[in-house]
């Protein structure tokens, strides 16, 4: 098991804080099992990563940053500390997975090789 890209290490960093966070803010109801649900799945992409390297994880994550994003207002959270706090680590996570994404040399292969060879 080794870090193949620095931002699964920070994606883990953020699925912690999101099990956390739910204590360290004194969030109530719903949006305790929310964010500690979405933080476990940030969190077991990321050691994913590490245990399997593969761009597809990325895809998960960035779901559930649109996730982290869009719970505050589905769900309606009660604090805004926890809304802040959700709606700031969805688009932390969105953007280390589109960060990866974009510095991935399997991905980059992948992508070229679908989009710019002509049909036929």
């Amino acid at each position: 098991m080794r870090i193949q890209h620095w931002q699964d290490a920070a994606s883990l960093l953020v699925g912690v804080w999101l099990v956390l966070s739910s204590f360290v803010l004194g969030s109530s109801g719903a949006a305790v099992w929310i964010t500690i649900a979405l933080g476990l799945g940030v969190m077991l992409f990321a050691v994913e990563a590490f245990v399997i390297p593969s761009y597809l994880e990325e895809w998960g994550e960035m779901l559930l940053g649109l996730a982290l994003l869009l719970a505050p207002w589905t769900i309606g959270y009660d604090q805004a500390s926890t809304t802040a706090s959700s709606v700031l680590s969805g688009l932390l996570v969105i953007l280390l997975s589109g960060w990866e994404l974009m510095t991935d040399r399997d991905f980059s292969a992948w992508w070229h090789d679908r989009w710019h060879h002509p049909a036929g």
